[in-house]
């Protein structure tokens, strides 16, 4: 299983409009680097729902439940079917993430605008430890 993250504005669409719904169709994503990111993920994969827009933090847990296809709207992009598993209560937040020392070298930390990106396993590893018993 792979790990990977994904940003939203919580004012577009946030992890409790994902709750509410159970599962949507992932969409918009239109850098190269994060559409390479939605193509490799295969059903199962766990997805780290992160609010940007000032939030700026993880607050969520999804699963991909398709295959990656071809975004209907733009050939250039790709969607894929995310399912709700869990909030992340409380959120972890980028500052926790960059005062960790930890993972400096990760896209998250040094990409700020990439949408959509892989997960180190440290990084997973990391994260279990701050929510046991949960899906991670």
């Amino acid at each position: 299983m792979s790990y990977y993250l994904a940003k939203t504005e919580p004012g577009t669409y946030s992890i409790e409009d994902l709750e509410r719904e159970g599962r949507t169709v992932w969409d918009g994503v239109t850098n190269p680097l994060a559409v390479r990111a939605i193509r490799e993920m295969r059903p199962d994969d766990r997805v780290l729902i992160y609010h940007s827009g000032g939030v700026s933090a993880i607050v969520g847990l999804a699963a991909v439940r398709s295959a990656p296809r071809d975004d209907p709207r733009n050939p250039k992009s790709a969607v894929i079917d995310l399912e709700f598993l869990a909030v992340l209560d409380p959120p972890t937040t980028l500052a926790e993430v960059k005062q960790s020392k930890l993972f400096s070298d990760w896209a998250l930390v040094r990409q700020g605008r990439l949408s959509t990106m892989p997960v180190p396993q440290a990084f997973v590893e990391w994260l279990r430890k701050r929510y046991p018993g949960t899906k991670i």
